[in-house]
């Protein structure tokens, strides 16, 4: 009987998965409502907390607890990170990375285009912009 292996899910995992302008931390939580975990920065660390006390499972009474500590790189934007929760118990903490800057302090802006126009006005109806400059 000792011999059949038990089933194992994903529960637990997690992945560190760094793309060009952000740094993620995919976390299977799923063990935990969303009030018993906790994500927090220290540093330049990324500390998540699950805790729950003894609850009953199908073997009989259970009790969690994890802290799980990630390094960031140095080119993240601490005071940005970003968590969410899934509705399927997987939680992803984001940390953008911070924008390079050019040398001499110069960088070009992109303009997006709205496609909406800024004044709106009544048909036959004249508008002037007043444009003002300040010294």
């Amino acid at each position: 009987p000792w011999r059949v292996p038990l089933a194992r899910s994903n529960s637990g995992t997690s992945n560190l998965v760094a793309e060009g302008d952000k740094v993620q931390v995919i976390l299977d939580v799923q063990q935990f409502s969303p009030n018993e975990i906790t994500v927090k920065t220290v540093e330049n660390t990324v500390v998540v907390e699950g805790k729950h006390e003894e609850k009953q499972d199908e073997h009989g009474y259970i009790s969690r607890h994890f802290i799980r500590r990630y390094m960031l790189p140095r080119d993240v934007e601490v005071n940005n990170i970003t968590s969410s929760l899934s509705s399927d118990g997987v939680l992803t903490i984001t940390a953008p990375k911070r924008v390079q800057q050019i040398e001499g302090g110069e960088r070009s802006v992109p303009i997006v285009q709205t496609g909406v126009p800024a004044v709106k006005q009544a048909p036959g109806q004249e508008t002037s912009i007043k444009i003002e400059q300040q010294n």
